[in-house]
C-alpha cells in the first residue's frame, strides 16, 4: 500500500535528521547549517503528509465503512508519524485539531446508532453492536495514543475530550434501560469504556500536566454547584425518557448544566476512584477534595433514583478473559469508594478521606449516609487497632459534648443522630471497641448526662451482644436495677415535675435493650404487666396534660418491653391488660376525643403483633377475645399509609404465628386494604385479601430488572428526600447562627460585666416578657398543629403526597423550635 510506504519513508528520514535542530532557539557553534535546513523539510514533509492522512481518514470514515483498508492505514499513520521526532513534532503540526478529528467521528458513530436504534423494538446482536462500537473504539485508541504522546496540547481540548467520554457513558446508561439493547450495553462495557477511561487518564496522569491544571480539569467535571436546581414530580419528564440522539447534541458551555450528564459524571467519577491505584499522588488529593461533590450530587431526585434502580455491566476477575456481570449500580459506587479508601490509606491524602468522613458523619440525606457509614464501618473492620481506637475516642468525646447542651432525646435531635451513627459503626467493631465505648460512655457515671447518653446508644441500637460477658453483664445489671428504681419510685410528684425530653429514661432504655439481648427475671415480668395496667388507669384519670404526656411515653415504652417478651403472653395478668387497652383505645369516655393516644400506635401494632404466642378461645363470650377483635379492627381501619402498613405487619406476624381458624373475625369491614387505592372508597373483602397477600410474598415478588416504573417510584421518593435533606440542612444552619449569635452575646456580656458594679453583676438575666410570650404561643401552637396533624391523617386519603411534604417541613419547623425553646430555657 501506498500509505504504509509513505509511513516507513518517513520514518527513515527521520532517523536521518537531528530533531534537537527544531528547536529554533539552539544555537550551537559547530552547527551545520544544511543539516538544519534539512530537518526543517523532514518536518515540512511529515507534516504535509499527517494532513493527507487525516483527509483520508476522515473520507474513509464517511464511506459507511466500505474503505476500511484506507480507514485503517491512515489513522495509525498519522499516530505512527507524531511519535517521530521525540515529540518535536508538536510546535509544527495541530496536534489539539487532530484529536478533536477523531473523538468527532467517534461521537458521529455513536450519534447515527443512538437515532438507529431509538425507535428500534427488535433486540440488538453481539455482532450488530460491535460493527458499530469498534470503529468508534479505533478511533479512541487513537486519540489515547496521541494524548499520551502530547498530553500538553491535548490538554487545550480537554472539555471536548471530557465531553465525548461523557456521551459515551449515558449512551451506555441509555442503552441499558431498554431490555433489547442491554447487550449492545455490555458490548459497549467492554469495548469502549476501558478506552474512554485510559483517554482521560492520559490527561490526569501525566507528567507533563501540571497539577494546577490536572485540578482545572477536575474541577470544571465536578463543578461545586448546586446540582439539584430541578424539581422532576413527572417520571416522563426525568432525563431516561428523552430519546437517545439527544445525548449527542449537548455542547461543552451547557456541559456542566446538563441534566441528562449528570449521571454519567458520576460514572465517570467512580471509574476515577477504581483506576486510583495508578494515579499521581496529585491526582488522589484532586479526586479526594471532590468526595463531597459526590454526596451533593447522590441528592438529586434523578441520580437517586438511577443509582438505586439502575444495574450497570461491570467486568470482575483477572487476566485475560474477565468475566462481566449485571451489578447494582450502588454495589458499584460503594466499591470504588473502598478502593479509593485503601489507596489512599497510607498517603497524606487519608487527612482529606478522613474528614470527609467525619463532615458527613451525620448526613441528613439517607442513601449519603448509608454510604458513609458503609465506609466507616469498613475501616473498623480492617484499618489497624489503634488508629480505630483513637478515632473512637474522639467520636465519644463529641458525643458527650454534644450531649451536655442536649435536653431531650427526639428522634431527629443531634443527640441521636450522633449515637445512630455511632452505633452503625460498632456493629462492625470488635468487641475491646465496643467495650470501649460502653466503659466511656457508661462506665460507673451515674450522672443525669450519663444516663442520658446511655439510653440514647439503647435507643439507636447499640450491640450489647457484641460486648464482653463482663461488660455485657454488667450492663444488663444497670438496665434492670434502674428499671426496677424508676417503676418502684413513680408518683404523681414523678409523672409532673421531670422534664417531658428526658422523662422514664430507665423504662425506654429497657424497651430499647430488650431488642438486642434477653432479659429472663420473674420479678421484671409480674412488675411490668401491672405497670402498664396501672398506667393506663393513671393516663385515663388525669386531667393534666403534663402527666398524660408522660404516661402516653410511658405506655408505648412499656407495650414495646412486653413485644419482647414473648413469654409475658401466657401470663394470667395478660387479660387484664388487654381489656385495659380496649377500655383506653375503644370503649373508654374519652377514646374517641382524644387525638394524642395515636402516638401509642406504633408500639400497640408490636404488642398486638405477639397475641400469636397466646392461646385465644374464638368465642364471642370470651371478653379477652372480643377485646383482641377490636384492637385489630381499630388498628387495620387507620387510613395513613404509615399505620397501614405497621397494622399489616403486625397482622401479617399474628396470622403466621397464631392458632386461630377464624382469621376474618380480626378483620374489619373498613380495613384500609379493603379500599380501592385510587378513589379512596369501595371496600371490598376480596380486595383485602388479595392486597394482604402480596404484602406477604413482597420478598418473592422483588423485581431485579429496572423497569421505568420502578424509575418514578423511586425518583418521586428522592424528590421527597431532597427536600427534608434540604429543610434540615436549613434548620442545621439556623442552629448555628444561633449558637454563634448566643457565644457573640455571651463574649459582649462577658466585656460589660467587667466594668459594671458589683451589685449588677449579681442580677438574674431574664428574657423580655414579649420574648417568652412569643415562645409560649409557639409552642402551644405546635400541640395544636399536632392535634390537627392527627385528625387530618384519620379523615384524608387521596392527598398523600402533599402529607409528605408538609410533614417534613412540619418536622423541621419543630426541630427549630425545640432549639429556640432550649436556648430560652438555659438563659
Amino acid at each position: 500500500m501506498v500509505l504504509d510506504a509513505v509511513v516507513r519513508l518517513c520514518r527513515v528520514y527521520s532517523q536521518a535528521v537531528d530533531w534537537e535542530l527544531c528547536d529554533s532557539g539552539t544555537e550551537r557553534s559547530s552547527i551545520d547549517h544544511e543539516e538544519a535546513k534539512s530537518t526543517k523539510h523532514v518536518s515540512n514533509i511529515i507534516k504535509c503528509i499527517i494532513g493527507k492522512m487525516c483527509e483520508f481518514g476522515i473520507l474513509a470514515a464517511n464511506d459507511g465503512g466500505t474503505l476500511v483498508t484506507i480507514l485503517n492505514l491512515s489513522w495509525k499513520g498519522v499516530v505512527t508519524l507524531l511519535q517521530l521526532g521525540k515529540g518535536a513534532l508538536a510546535a509544527n503540526v495541530n496536534v489539539p485539531d487532530i484529536i478533536l478529528t477523531l473523538i468527532s467521528l467517534a461521537s458521529e458513530s455513536l450519534r447515527r446508532a443512538a437515532e438507529a436504534w431509538s425507535s428500534r423494538t427488535e433486540a440488538i446482536s453481539v455482532a450488530e453492536a460491535k460493527r458499530t462500537f469498534l470503529p468508534v473504539k479505533f478511533y479512541l485508541i487513537n486519540a489515547v495514543r496521541i494524548s499520551s504522546q502530547y498530553p500538553c496540547q491535548a490538554f487545550s481540548v480537554y472539555r471536548e475530550i471530557i465531553l465525548c467520554v461523557l456521551m459515551i457513558s449515558t449512551f451506555g446508561f441509555s442503552l441499558s434501560i431498554e431490555k433489547h439493547l442491554k447487550t449492545a450495553s455490555e458490548v459497549l462495557a467492554e469495548l469502549l469504556e476501558p478506552t474512554y477511561v485510559h483517554l482521560l487518564n492520559s490527561l490526569l496522569n501525566s507528567a507533563q500536566v501540571k497539577e494546577e491544571l490536572k485540578f482545572q480539569i477536575l474541577d470544571w467535571l465536578f463543578i461545586d454547584e448546586c446540582n439539584s436546581s430541578s424539581s422532576v414530580v413527572d417520571p416522563t419528564h426525568s432525563y431516561w425518557a428523552k430519546s437517545m440522539e439527544t445525548i449527542f447534541t449537548v455542547s461543552c458551555e451547557a456541559m456542566t448544566s446538563s441534566r441528562i450528564l449528570l449521571l454519567s459524571r458520576v460514572a465517570l467519577y467512580l471509574n476515577i476512584l477504581k483506576c486510583s491505584p495508578d494515579l499521581e499522588e496529585d491526582v488522589r488529593h484532586g479526586i479526594a477534595r471532590k468526595l463531597g461533590w459526590l454526596l451533593d450530587v447522590l441528592v438529586d431526585e434523578e441520580v437517586y433514583s438511577s443509582v438505586l434502580v439502575l444495574q450497570v455491566p461491570t467486568f470482575y476477575g483477572s487476566g485475560q478473559t474477565p468475566g462481566l456481570v449485571w451489578q447494582p449500580m450502588f454495589s458499584s459506587l460503594i466499591h470504588s469508594l473502598k478502593t479509593f479508601m485503601v489507596v489512599v490509606s497510607p498517603s497524606p491524602v487519608w487527612s482529606e478521606f478522613e474528614f470527609f468522613l467525619l463532615q458527613n458523619f451525620s448526613h441528613p440525606h439517607f442513601l449519603c449516609w448509608e454510604i458513609v457509614m458503609e465506609l466507616w464501618c469498613f475501616m473498623m473492620r480492617h484499618a489497624e487497632i489503634e488508629m480505630v481506637k483513637d478515632i473512637v475516642d474522639k467520636l465519644c468525646s463529641l458525643l458527650k459534648s454534644v450531649a451536655s447542651t442536649q435536653s431531650d432525646l427526639t428522634p431527629n435531635c443531634p443527640l441521636r443522630k450522633m449515637t445512630r451513627s455511632i452505633c452503625k459503626i460498632l456493629s462492625s467493631a470488635t468487641e475491646s471497641i465496643v467495650d470501649q465505648v460502653y466503659s466511656s460512655i457508661a462506665g460507673d457515671d451515674k450522672s443525669q448526662l450519663s444516663l442520658v447518653m446511655h439510653t440514647a446508644l439503647l435507643m439507636e441500637g447499640f450491640p450489647l451482644n457484641l460486648l464482653s460477658d463482663s461488660k455485657k453483664n454488667i450492663a444488663i445489671r444497670r438496665i434492670i436495677t434502674d428499671y426496677f428504681g424508676f417503676i418502684d419510685s413513680l408518683d404523681d410528684k414523678t409523672l409532673l415535675d421531670c422534664s417531658s425530653g428526658v422523662f422514664g429514661l430507665p423504662v425506654v432504655a429497657m424497651s430499647a435493650a430488650l431488642q438486642s439481648i434477653e432479659v429472663e427475671i420473674s420479678d421484671i415480668d409480674m412488675k411490668t404487666l401491672k405497670f402498664v395496667v396501672a398506667i393506663i388507669r393513671k393516663y385515663r384519670s388525669s386531667m393534666d396534660n403534663v402527666m398524660k404526656d408522660h404516661c402516653r411515653k410511658l405506655l408505648s415504652e412499656t407495650l414495646g418491653i412486653v413485644s419482647n417478651m414473648k413469654h409475658l403472653y401466657a401470663s394470667e395478668a395478660m387479660e387484664e391488660v388487654i381489656l385495659e387497652l380496649q377500655n383506653l383505645f375503644i370503649s373508654g369516655k374519652a377514646a374517641a376525643s382524644d387525638t394524642r393516644l395515636y402516638e401509642c400506635k406504633p408500639d400497640l401494632a408490636s404488642f398486638l403483633a405477639g397475641l400469636g404466642h397466646m392461646e385465644i378461645v374464638e368465642s364471642d363470650k370470651n371478653a379477652k377475645t372480643s377485646a383482641l377483635w377490636e384492637l385489630y379492627h381499630m388498628l387495620l381501619s387507620e387510613r395513613h399509609w404509615a399505620f397501614v402498613h405497621l397494622a399489616i405487619s403486625a397482622f401479617g406476624n399474628f396470622s403466621q404465628r397464631t392458632s386461630c381458624n377464624h382469621l376474618w373475625r380480626f378483620v374489619p369491614q373498613n380495613a384500609a386494604l379493603s379500599f380501592d387505592l385510587e378513589t379512596g372508597d369501595e371496600a371490598n373483602e376480596e380486595r383485602f385479601t388479595s392486597e394482604f397477600k402480596a404484602f406477604l410474598d413482597k420478598e418473592i415478588t422483588v423485581t431485579v430488572i429496572p423497569t421505568s416504573e420502578q424509575l418514578g417510584l423511586h425518583l418521586k421518593e428522592g424528590l421527597m428526600l431532597k427536600e427534608m435533606a434540604v429543610a434540615a440542612a436549613a434548620a442545621l444552619k439556623i442552629s448555628k447562627v444561633d449558637k454563634e449569635a448566643m457565644e457573640c452575646e455571651r463574649e459582649s456580656e462577658s466585656e460589660i460585666m467587667k466594668i459594671e458594679n458589683e451589685k449588677q453583676t449579681h442580677k438574674r438575666r431574664k428574657l423580655p416578657d414579649g420574648i417568652n410570650k412569643g415562645m409560649e404561643m409557639l409552642q402551644h401552637g405546635l400541640k395544636v398543629m399536632d392535634d390537627g396533624i392527627s385528625e387530618w391523617q384519620k379523615n384524608e386519603f387521596k392527598t398523600k403526597e402533599f402529607h409528605s411534604k408538609f410533614l417534613a417541613h412540619y418536622s423541621s419547623l419543630k426541630d427549630v423550635i425545640d432549639y429556640l425553646a432550649g436556648l430560652a430555657g438555659s438563659y
